[in-house]
């Protein structure tokens, strides 16, 4: 996703689709108050992966993006290609 965003040249819109829920809440609702906290949760403890978080805020900022959650594993085509995919890609034991 975040190189997806990366790899686009100007200002569009676009749609992320994901089947994370906490990829989506992050990206929607966390992600503006962890930078207004220095990368820090309520807590005070660091934000797990600041730097990907970082990116994709990054990444996404000069683009209108609308983030749709499908339920993964449920017949979604584009979602059970990149689950195909990702498995495709996992190092063999």
């Amino acid at each position: 996703m975040i190189n997806g965003l990366e790899a686009l040249k100007r200002p569009v819109s676009v749609e992320v689709i994901t089947d994370s829920k906490y990829v989506l809440d992050g990206a929607t609702k966390f992600l503006p108050g962890w930078m207004r906290n220095g990368w820090r949760l309520a807590n005070k403890s660091p934000v797990k992966n600041a730097d990907l978080w970082m990116r994709l805020e990054q990444a996404a900022r000069p683009h209108r993006v609308r983030w749709t959650w499908v339920r993964g594993h449920n017949g979604h085509v584009d979602n059970e290609r990149v689950d195909a995919l990702a498995r495709g890609a996992m190092p063999k034991p």
